[in-house]
């Protein structure tokens, strides 16, 4: 439920701020990048319960990133000339680079506890282990489209190879997907609540997301086939 709460929470709010993000879209990469770094010292400094609750919820469980990545692929479900495609599609590369740097906080805090841990030769149950190689092809997947994201980027680049590039995003919510499951089936299948909860939650979500997007593809050659 969190994560349908913060998804409902951030449409609401790219909708408010879209214009401010298009404008100073700086201001709000380091506002992102000051999140992650409160973050990361929330695992070593005290700080007040409510702060703590929030980051730990937002973005240690990276739900906050995922919610703004899950905003950006779904604006390619609707049409070009929908309201939700002219508020927001504008701004996509710009949520893409919020979201990345967000999600940062979720992999240096995982980074920390777990790396030294498989450094040391110790075992991590299974699901842990493929979920972590996930994480890492998803962390190199992220990189990728994080960086092309930048518009300085993009005009360097051939407008094919950078087309290319970014249909890695499907890669990347797909994947993304997998490593949700994996850390949570586990509870899920001991009869953990808000494991199973959650897990329905994400299958809803990723589900819907598939077929809206076929629906959009197939609507989209229709129309060059019949303009054809």
């Amino acid at each position: 439920m969190a994560f349908l709460v913060t998804l409902a929470c951030s449409f609401v709010a790219v909708l408010l701020l879209r214009k401010p993000i298009a404008k100073a879209p700086l201001a709000f990469y380091a506002l992102s990048a000051a999140t992650v770094v409160a973050c990361v010292a929330s695992a070593v400094f005290d700080m007040p319960r409510l702060v703590w609750t929030a980051l730990f919820v937002l973005e240690q469980k990276c739900i906050l990133p995922l919610a703004l990545f899950t905003i950006v692929m779904f604006v390619g479900c609707f049409s070009t000339d929908s309201f939700v495609s002219r508020c927001i599609r504008p701004i996509r590369s710009e949520l893409s680079i919020i979201a990345w740097i967000l999600s940062l906080a979720h992999v240096a805090v995982y980074v920390q506890g777990y790396v030294p841990r498989i450094l040391g030769g110790g075992a991590l149950a299974g699901n842990v282990a493929v979920s972590f190689g996930v994480a890492a092809v998803l962390l190199a997947v992220l990189l990728v489209l994080g960086v092309t994201s930048f518009h300085v980027v993009k005009r360097c680049m051939p407008t094919a190879l950078w087309t290319k590039v970014q249909r890695g995003a499907y890669v990347f919510f797909g994947l993304a997907f997998v490593h949700v499951s994996l850390m949570l089936t586990p509870s899920a299948l001991q009869g953990g609540r808000v494991a199973q909860v959650s897990i329905a939650v994400y299958v809803a979500v990723f589900a819907l997301y598939a077929c809206l997007r076929i629906a959009r593809a197939l609507h989209d050659r229709g129309d060059r086939d019949r303009a054809a």
